[in-house]
């Protein structure tokens, strides 16, 4: 894997919840740079560089709440699967909800794990060794170029 640090782009509307997540992976030790947005809307601004928003550089990894205005993270994942720039992102679904449809709604939009937010607290610790694992052994595309992704 490339030694260039991995961003992470917390979608979340819920600030106290983003202050939470980015604190305790702080408290883990992980200094990975976090980029928390309040909504799909947004993170698509940053992820394609659009309304003002510096472009998220790679390689990245999103963790994406379910239940927000105006773009919720099932609306946003079926943007970033038809974005031919952005659709090989790997996004974790980290959310409260724990209904059947949503966890069946994200999977068929290839995310890479379904993570439920009252875990945090309890399975924190494993859920820091899943992305800092992950982070270790798992190529990253870097760049994206005429719908191909190339490895840097």
């Amino acid at each position: 894997m490339s030694d260039k640090t991995v961003q992470i782009l917390l979608v979340e509307d819920d600030e106290i919840d983003a202050e939470a997540i980015v604190r305790a992976f702080k408290r883990q030790k992980i200094a990975n740079p976090f980029t928390v947005v309040p909504d799909g809307i947004e993170a698509l601004g940053i992820l394609r560089g659009e309304a003002g928003h510096p472009r998220l550089p790679r390689p990245y990894l999103i963790l994406l709440d379910i239940n927000m205005p105006r773009m919720n993270g099932i609306e946003f994942l079926k943007a970033l699967r038809q974005d031919a720039e952005l659709c090989q992102s790997i996004v974790f679904v980290l959310t409260t909800s724990n209904r059947e449809a949503d966890k069946m709604a994200a999977y068929n939009e290839q995310i890479a794990g379904y993570l439920l937010k009252s875990n945090i607290d309890r399975d924190f610790s494993d859920i820091v060794t899943l992305f800092t694992s992950y982070e270790r052994v798992v190529e990253f595309p870097l760049k994206v170029q005429n719908n191909s992704t190339f490895f840097m």
